[in-house]
């Protein structure tokens, strides 16, 4: 059996552990060992954290279980602290940059009982879609290794793909948690703006506005049952982030159980398999008990703009101060992005203004639409730097993320769960959005294609 282990999720995992039937020190060997038979074809593991992980595992089968992810190991992003192991943001400046303390999400999963496995890959700062950079090196796709595998939470997405983990840590500003899910195939949750506290122990401890208004930290799995247990794990207030809060994790019913299906959005068209994995989550739902209706929430494009306009106006003051840790490649890439988005030309009070007419026009719309089903990206992953090109790689970037900057601008909640295998050999899913505070029902709805439509990992990288 315990070569079977990296097989399993988390909640079955824990459920093994608390039930006597494996031991938490078997769990972890097991995920090592995949760690050395999967990762070199992906690269999607930096650091292993073998002796603490194994220490730790050790003191979970000498005591009871103390929460529900008791001695399951899970691994965590570069760009959040866990004690012991350096923060790098994926740049050799920071290779040996250690936090004196754990982040709150960190801490909360320590408090369930969670192991701290090993860390895993990301982009130069988390600033690009894509896994790359200079200390690191590249991760792959799991489906196919000249593609990208999505970012900036790609390491951790090819991690849990290959089962070399079976729940991890990210975070998302631009869909860092939800472009690497789709990429490769396994579910994550971008939760409601303040949900989940954020908090860094390395200067700059405060981030800049974009990061307070779009940033969220969440969780990926390859299951949507364990999603649901890391949110009743990380949510709450923590004084290090003040713009945390302690909610309810669920609402009333929904007077109308409507799903609106979104198949076209400004900007271009969507791709085929991208459509056909919509239509697939609408006949799930709808045989779920769902009403499925074709509808678009309103002025998309403006989303689009302003995601761009907001995340520019930090850039063009900290790029100055990050461009002597960053690649050649990736200040190009952000010269670019402020280029096409110059703050002269979208005053922040107008945008400020605007944000805030979105998010009551949405509220509205999920009045009588409570869950949104769409495109995660809207066409398939791209080859490996194609966003690098001076040409065309910002409208590579901002093409894909059509669906993906709501969830930024407006603070919204949504599930990415995959739909299955394209004709093309990739995965495919969706995500569905629900509005704020209401992850419970964007939840639901994934559950329901989950169980339609089944689970497509782990696998062995191709």
């Amino acid at each position: 059996m315990s070569n079977e282990l990296w097989r399993m999720s988390a909640g079955e995992l824990a459920r093994s552990i608390r039930q006597g039937d494996v031991s938490s020190r078997e769990v972890v060997e097991a995920h090592l060992s995949r760690i050395e038979q999967a990762n070199g074809p992906v690269n999607a593991v930096t650091v292993v954290l073998a002796d603490t992980a194994r220490a730790a595992a050790d003191a979970a089968d000498a005591t009871e279980p103390i929460g529900p992810f008791h001695g399951v190991p899970f691994t965590i992003k570069e760009n959040i602290d866990c004690s012991g192991s350096a923060t790098t943001q994926g740049v050799p400046a920071l290779a040996e940059a250690f936090p004196p303390v754990d982040s709150p999400t960190v801490t909360k999963m320590k408090a369930a009982g969670a192991i701290p496995l090993a860390r895993t890959n990301l982009p130069e700062f988390g600033l690009r879609i894509s896994t790359d950079n200079p200390l690191r090196g590249r991760t792959n796709n799991v489906w196919d290794p000249t593609l990208t595998a999505g970012g900036s939470s790609g390491g951790e997405a090819v991690a849990i793909a290959t089962g070399m983990s079976p729940i991890g840590l990210g975070n998302d500003i631009g869909g860092s948690l939800r472009n690497p899910a789709y990429c490769n195939g396994i579910c994550s949750l971008k939760p409601t703006r303040g949900r989940v506290a954020r908090a860094d122990s390395l200067p700059p401890q405060d981030p800049g506005l974009s990061a307070q208004l779009m940033a969220v930290g969440g969780p990926l799995a390859r299951r949507v049952a364990d999603l649901k247990t890391a949110l009743s794990v990380l949510a709450g207030y923590d004084p290090r982030d003040p713009g945390s809060v302690t909610a309810p994790l669920e609402g009333p019913p929904p007077t109308r159980r409507v799903a609106a299906l979104v198949t076209d959005i400004p900007g271009g068209p969507i791709g085929d398999s991208v459509l056909d994995a919509i239509a697939a989550a609408g006949k799930a739902l709808e045989a779920a008990g769902w009403q499925v209706i074709e509808a678009t929430p309103p002025e998309l494009q403006l989303v689009n703009d302003l995601w761009a306009y907001t995340l520019s106006f930090d850039l063009e003051f900290t790029l100055p101060l990050l461009a002597e840790f960053l690649s050649d490649d990736a200040v190009g890439l952000l010269e670019r992005l402020i280029a096409s988005y110059p703050s002269s030309t979208m005053p922040a009070q107008l945008a400020n203004l605007e944000r805030r007419r979105l998010e009551r026009l949405w509220a509205e719309f999920f009045v009588d639409h409570p869950v949104v089903v769409g495109p995660t990206w809207a066409n398939e992953p791209f080859k490996h730097d194609a966003d690098l090109d001076p040409d065309t790689g910002v409208e590579t970037s901002t093409d894909r993320l059509r669906f993906i900057t709501p969830g930024n601008l407006l603070g919204l909640p949504s599930v990415c769960v995959p739909t299955g295998i394209a004709a093309n050999g990739l995965a495919a899913g969706v995500q569905i959005y629900a509005d704020k505070w209401r992850e419970d029902l964007a939840l639901e709805a994934a559950e329901a294609v989950e169980a339609s439509r089944g689970i497509i990992t782990p696998i062995d990288p191709r």
